[in-house]
């Protein structure tokens, strides 16, 4: 006799548990957070995370946003706003430092130290030209959980602060390029762009990122002659077809560089030695052939810089001159723009945190996030990034098996 073949016998009520097991999940999961904005204490930056409305969406959310007073004042943004907002506004830095999460633009300086908590979560950005040792140690002994927002990805692997960031500060390079052109900086007075009878601007752009798309399109809307470089073929491919016509590009081939830079009357530094492997992508004895008067504009100066002659400056004093060649590097150039980058920032905070919350808190969301684990480089005390493992001699552990522990 053969085998029976009669199917397995569905059973409903087996369905039934599977289905209420992931009502209780959900229901288990909605968090409140309370979000600490401290005003920053680095006086060259302006920006603020979150705007008054993005205050409002949190509160009604349910979640507290605690904002130390005059936070948003760079940005033109006064207190009453935010409080009319639902933002409870308080005096001192203490208060704020008693929040779940702290989000805030620049990195924490020393002071601040003194108030955080242990167990904290801290959200800011991180310039590796500014980092130290000592930073990375206060970090861990406080056990804090630090996550670089640059290094956040979503989805699509796609960097949303850095996108939103770079599309502002590709195009103001070309703006702040201009005006160190003019004679207002002591330029050579030259005006970035193109009239009749008159040899158009050369800018050159070294990346064929975000920022590279905006720094071309805006100087290709004034008039400018520019020329783009990448190691890769398939970007500059890209950029053509985004800025839907073509212009003059070429891989980093050191001759034909060095000949473009001669003539070149603004460069604007997109990539940084990470994505190159290169300490330097243009070397001290290349900017000594470049024109007396020209600009260079390092936008990669918070990741190590562009330029071997860069140094890191702020708002302050943001340029200097190195072999008759004015140098801006400032690391947040969008700044300048506080409140455009603030509305763009928040444009990323707000949903995001809002979905932490939904999530069941910080923890839940980094192991359900590879893309919000991506932006971790302290966890609970312990370093998790390779890179500032091996330049500051710390150990580091990978954050995916952190998770699996925890």
């Amino acid at each position: 006799m053969g085998r029976s073949t009669s199917p397995i016998p569905e059973f409903p009520f087996a369905k039934g548990l599977l289905v209420q097991e992931e009502r209780l999940e959900y229901g288990r999961k909605n968090k409140k957070l309370t979000i600490g904005i401290p005003k920053e204490a680095d006086s060259t930056e302006s920006r603020i995370p979150l705007t008054p409305e993005a205050v409002e969406m949190m509160v009604n959310q349910g979640h507290e946003i605690i904002i130390e007073k005059d936070a948003g004042k760079q940005a033109n943004y006064c207190d009453s706003e935010y409080s009319e907002k639902g933002g409870q506004i308080v005096d001192t830095l203490q208060e704020v430092y008693r929040s779940e999460i702290i989000l805030k633009v620049s990195p924490l300086i020393p002071s601040e130290f003194d108030f955080v908590k242990e167990n904290q979560v801290i959200i800011s950005s991180l310039h590796l030209n500014s980092t130290t040792g000592d930073y990375l140690r206060n970090l861990i002994q406080k056990k804090i959980t630090a996550i670089a927002f640059e290094s956040i990805r979503d989805s699509d692997g796609v960097y949303p602060v850095v996108r939103a960031m770079s599309t502002i500060a590709g195009s103001t390079s070309v703006l702040v390029a201009a005006e160190y052109l003019s004679n207002v900086n002591k330029g050579k007075g030259v005006m970035l762009g193109g009239i009749s009878g008159i040899t158009p601007t050369e800018v050159v752009i070294l990346g064929a990122g975000t920022a590279a798309e905006f720094a071309a399109r805006a100087a290709l809307g004034l008039g400018a002659t520019v020329k783009v470089f990448d190691d890769s073929i398939k970007r500059l491919m890209e950029l053509q077809n985004l800025l839907g016509q073509r212009l003059y590009t070429s891989i980093f081939h050191p001759q034909i560089l060095g000949r473009v830079l001669k003539t070149a009357d603004v460069v604007i530094g997109t990539l940084s030695p990470e994505e190159t492997n290169q300490r330097f992508i243009i070397p001290e004895e290349l900017v000594m052939l470049m024109k007396r008067g020209s600009v260079i504009i390092d936008l990669s100066i918070d990741k190590g810089g562009c330029f071997e002659t860069s140094e890191l400056r702020d708002h302050n004093n943001p340029s200097f001159v190195k072999h008759n060649v004015i140098h801006y590097c400032v690391p947040n150039i969008t700044s300048r723009v506080a409140r455009t980058a603030s509305i763009a920032m928040s444009n990323v905070f707000a949903p995001m945190l809002g979905i932490i919350g939904e999530t069941g808190g910080f923890k839940q969301q980094l192991k359900d996030d590879a893309g919000l684990r991506h932006g971790v480089y302290v966890y609970n005390g312990i370093l998790t990034n390779d890179y500032l493992g091996r330049l500051y001699n710390l150990p580091s552990r990978d954050i995916n098996l952190l998770m699996a522990a925890f």
